[in-house]
């Protein structure tokens, strides 16, 4: 399985941006994408690529979503994870 995750695009320089996820800053290529792209956009990166810009609306609710997950899954109050005793 993959997982895309939205970043929020800080820098825009040809075919590269410097993406912010969570304070981690990483250079990712934008050759996949067909649309430009600009400072504040959120894209979606999957191995050093741009695959697809989202809305931002769209972007925060996925990140929120992967929080609670990552909160439930580290908290011994949770729900137990699926395949756990």
């Amino acid at each position: 399985m993959c997982l895309a995750i939205p970043s929020r695009v800080t820098e825009v320089s040809e075919s590269e941006a410097l993406v912010d996820h969570g304070g981690v800053k990483k250079r990712v290529k934008l050759d996949l994408l067909d649309e430009s792209v600009k400072v504040g956009d959120y894209l979606l990166i999957h191995t050093g690529f741009a695959i697809q810009r989202i809305p931002p609306e769209e972007a925060e609710e996925t990140l929120r979503l992967f929080d609670e997950l990552l909160r439930a899954a580290f908290d011994d109050e949770g729900p137990p994870l699926p395949g756990s005793s």
